[in-house]
């Protein structure tokens, strides 16, 4: 059988242990192929082939369901569910979702694109099929990256004292996430399986066996349940701790070896209450430049297979946001060993790896833990320190309690550094950072900002550093800057709250937060090229907003229309036209943003054009809205 005939997992059942290896080999291929053409995650795919053919091997998914944690994870998943023909659509427009959507397949039963969510949701489906007496069985994949993420051991502590709720979990552990893993408990699962007695048992008990007369290679059925009790023994601290919560320790298992996985999983299914079964894998198993580098190969640019180097862009780009934030960063702690740099299992996206490198004891890494990050970040400023909070827009909202709760009820100084705030492409809704600006805007005490590009974005980072008398917040793009000259030191701090007048017209008056303000001066260009001139303001901040500059200008032209890279529904347009209804100004305004909608995984620039954000369509909606006119050609 070959890859490409699979449309449905039960078409593995019956398949010998040689014919799974085969569709593996197929598997990684395909995956290989497909990232190294179009770009995606790599790594964690690559890791866990063996693993899904085996569990699947186990089940019967017409009836049974895998939960996934994240979701980069299930390309595996993804080829034996019908949607190899396709694949090379994966992450781009109306094509395969980067992640697990369950609009998009029936056997992508549960969503995932944050961590540490599997075993939550894998227990209410144990819980409902309980409820109305089915028996299906119901399994969850988590890492152990992922069980760095305390929702996952709220889970684990809640399953552990159900024992009469039949759930499988299996722990992925391959000692990564993105960055290498921190915390305790990875670090307890690492020294486990490094351990001596662990190697030993590992790597030469099977062959000392066989070696033994009347042996060989024929070896009873018994063998495996023996070495997997010399396991144990070797390492019993790890199990105690499972079943000291509540479930069935299982493993460590081969996460590579699909006669020991399906033997695993087969005994796992018989355990009544919830098991754990222990698998060891590999991260990028099967690639070798993906193996040695396992931080690297997360995730990739599209590349060249032989040599593992990114296909370079026909054109240099201009330094990546991310970039020119940690150089900043790294520049003003050196001057201030008081400034801490926080990520939560992000350094390489977030640029905090340039810290750590230089600076390693002003940094700190929490893992997959961001509630726990703003919270020790406002233990931090309680003591004087300046915590550098530097956590995804989307990531932020997990967080959500603690930001309110911990630091702006406290008015903390804290400085959240929202990176991949806006539009970001492939990875889609589960990551777009939509909706910072509306969850932060309507706390008490915070400050929001945005820069409209790469040499502003230092200031404000000056700014967020210096700002002592509160929280602080600011959002900044994925991808690369508009390579205006930065500076090197001397950086001034902006004035809280206050924005600039970037062009005077008289017509209409655009009032543009951060990525549009750059596109808002476009607009004005397209706008006076049918005779109509329009003032634009770079409004900086979010809140507290200018209005000092913006509510005259407004009463004096008559027409308002706000630009923002977010979700209109209480975002930036909203305060603008707030505080003109609380200043008793009535005059249209026009608000141009993300309606309310999920944006879908495409490239940045296909998701803008779909939204109406281009320059040329915004000068369109202006000019119906306001002068009832159109323009000629909308591109």
């Amino acid at each position: 059988m070959h890859l490409s005939d699979i449309t449905h997992p039960n078409q593995l059942h019956g398949l010998s242990i040689r014919q799974l290896q085969q569709i593996a080999r197929q598997i990684r291929d395909k995956h290989l192929q497909t990232v190294a053409a179009i770009g995606g995650h790599l790594g964690p795919g690559l890791g866990v082939v063996e693993l899904t053919l085996g569990l699947y091997q186990t089940l019967d998914l017409d009836c049974d369901k895998v939960i996934w944690d994240v979701g980069h994870q299930a390309y595996p998943h993804k080829l034996i569910t019908g949607r190899y023909s396709n694949f090379d659509t994966l992450r781009q427009k109306d094509g395969i979702a980067g992640y697990l959507k369950r609009c998009e397949n029936k056997f992508d039963h549960f969503g995932a694109g944050h961590a540490s969510t599997s075993i939550s949701a894998a227990l209410g489906m144990a819980l409902a099929r309980d409820m109305k007496g089915e028996k299906f069985k119901v399994a969850a994949i988590i890492g152990d990256g992922a069980l760095t993420g305390g929702m996952a051991l709220e889970a684990i502590n809640h399953a552990g004292h159900l024992p009469k709720t039949n759930l499988l979990v299996v722990l992925n552990d391959n000692e990564m996430s993105i960055s290498p893993n921190v915390g305790a408990i990875p670090r307890y699962l690492n020294k486990m399986r490094l351990s001596p007695p662990m190697q030993f048992i590992t790597d030469n008990f099977e062959e000392q066996v066989k070696n033994l007369p009347f042996v060989g290679e024929s070896l009873s059925p018994e063998f495996e349940r023996i070495k997997e009790g010399m396991k144990r023994l070797a390492v019993p601290k790890v199990g105690a701790v499972f079943e000291e919560l509540g479930f069935t320790y299982v493993g460590p298992v081969d996460g590579h070896n699909l006669e020991e996985l399906i033997s695993t999983f087969n005994r796992a299914h018989q355990i009544p209450g919830p098991v754990l079964v222990h698998v060891a894998t590999t991260k990028g198993k099967g690639y070798e430049l993906a193996e040695k580098d396992q931080v690297g190969y997360h995730a990739q640019t599209p590349f060249n297979l032989s040599t593992g180097k990114a296909i370079p862009s026909t054109k240099p780009k201009p330094p990546g946001y991310n970039k020119v934030f940690a150089h900043t960063l790294v520049k003003l702690a050196e001057q201030n060993p008081k400034i801490i740099g926080i990520t939560a299992a992000m350094a390489t996206g977030t640029g905090l790896d340039k810290l750590q490198q230089k600076l390693p004891n002003q940094y700190i890494d929490v893992g997959i833990a961001e509630q726990h990050a703003v919270t020790l970040a406002a233990g931090l400023a309680t003591e004087g320190i300046r915590p550098v909070c530097c956590i995804y827009s989307t990531f932020l909202q997990r967080a959500y309690d603690q930001i309110v709760h911990d630091v702006c009820i406290q008015n903390l100084p804290v400085f959240f550094c929202l990176d991949r705030a806006g539009i970001v492409g492939s990875d889609g809704p589960t990551h777009q950072g939509m909706y910072d600006i509306a969850y932060l805007r309507c706390i008490p005490n915070i400050v929001i900002m945005a820069p409209k590009d790469e040499a502003e974005m230092q200031r404000m980072v000056v700014t967020g550093v210096n700002h002592t008398s509160g929280p602080i917040a600011m959002r900044f793009p994925r991808g690369s800057g508009y390579g205006v000259p930065l500076m090197e030191e001397g950086w001034e701090p902006l004035e809280i709250g206050k924005g600039e007048i970037l062009r005077n017209g008289d017509d209409v008056l655009l009032v543009a937060y951060g990525t549009m303000v750059y596109p808002a001066m476009q607009t004005a260009e397209v706008l006076s090229e049918h005779g109509i001139e329009a003032t634009v303001i770079n409004a900086r901040f979010a809140k507290p907003l200018d209005t000092e500059l913006i509510l005259p200008l407004a009463k004096k032209i008559k027409r308002v229309v706000t630009l923002e890279e977010g979700c209109t529904m209480g975002g930036f347009g909203t305060a603008v036209a707030e505080a003109l209804l609380d200043a008793d100004i009535v005059v249209p305004v026009k608000r141009i943003g993300v309606p309310d909608i999920l944006v879908e995984h495409a490239e940045p620039n296909e998701s803008k054009a779909q939204l109406g954000l281009t320059s040329p369509q915004m000068a369109d909606t202006i000019m119906q809205a306001f002068f009832k006119k159109e323009l000629s050609v909308v591109s």
